[in-house]
């Protein structure tokens, strides 16, 4: 594994169980992107080839090693109030229009949470709209998910590094919403609370994880065959309440792959709206 010379039968075999296990397409020349992520594993785990590890892989028992190749070849990448657009929205937008309907409780799930800190920040988001709209709203339930067990492990933890907690954070939300411990900053109990994080793989089913008011799934589908966002997003659409809410990144759209969303614009950004009168039994159809 020392140079950037793969056969082509094992990384056409790679690229497939990648696929194939987390939804993930990964493009021909990528062959110095998978060396640069898999090298060190494979060193540990004593594997030679690219080939013998993907045999590895499809052998009984080995969960363990699935889990650590997948969770090395997805991106991580992650910072507070990303694109700050979507949390305004939430908050000057969404939240009201759930007051207004008297959803008590909404609902937000962040797909793809990484270590935690897209659904951290939604939680800060909804503090500051209860802190300005007293009574409006009961509370809210956010639930993360990400396919890789470590990185549930930190965002459960919402535990972070003077590097990661100023990723995108202010200095007055970082004083008010975390406590130092040594080196670290912790999520405060009143951000933490409301907040739950569980394991989930986009391409099985969403049915244990209930229903949605709000999902975020930003600059998750770029990583997916066509095939996959039109299922990911067919599903997403039957897991949301009526008149329900989805956010994705700035340049990902569904216009090719769903009609049950209408886009609604906002000053800085947009978001999907799953359309009014949708018949659920078309929905589980699609």
């Amino acid at each position: 594994m020392n140079t950037v010379k793969i056969p082509s039968q094992d990384f056409d075999a790679f690229r497939a169980f990648l696929e194939e296990s987390s939804g993930i397409v990964l493009g021909e020349n990528k062959h110095y992107l998978v060396l640069s992520r898999l090298g060190r594993l494979m060193r540990e785990a004593r594997i030679d080839s690219l080939g013998e590890l993907v045999e590895q892989m499809r052998k009984p028992f080995s969960r363990g090693l699935k889990e650590q190749v997948i969770e090395a070849m997805t991106t991580n990448e992650t910072f507070w109030f990303r694109d700050t657009f979507p949390f305004d929205i939430l908050r000057q937008t969404i939240l009201p229009d759930m007051a207004a309907r008297r959803v008590r409780v909404p609902r937000i799930w962040s797909a793809a949470c990484s270590s935690g800190q897209e659904a951290y920040s939604i939680s800060m988001t909804v503090q500051e709209f209860m802190a300005e709209n007293p009574g409006k709203l009961g509370e809210a339930e956010i639930l993360g998910t990400d396919i890789a067990p470590t990185v549930i492990r930190e965002a459960q933890a919402g535990r972070y590094d003077g590097l990661a907690v100023v990723r995108g954070l202010s200095e007055e939300r970082k004083q008010k919403y975390f406590a130092q411990q040594g080196l670290h900053w912790v999520v405060k109990d009143e951000i933490k609370r409301r907040v739950r994080f569980t394991l989930a793989n986009l391409l099985q089913s969403y049915t244990t994880l209930g229903r949605f008011d709000i999902i975020f799934c930003r600059n998750v589908l770029i990583y997916f065959s066509t095939e996959s966002k039109r299922d990911i997003i067919a599903r997403m659409a039957r897991s949301l309440n009526p008149g329900g809410y989805l956010f994705l990144g700035s340049s990902e759209s569904i216009t090719q792959h769903s009609d049950a969303f209408e886009l609604v614009r906002a000053p800085r950004g947009s978001v999907y709206r799953l359309k009014e009168g949708l018949d659920q039994g078309r929905l589980a159809g699609r």
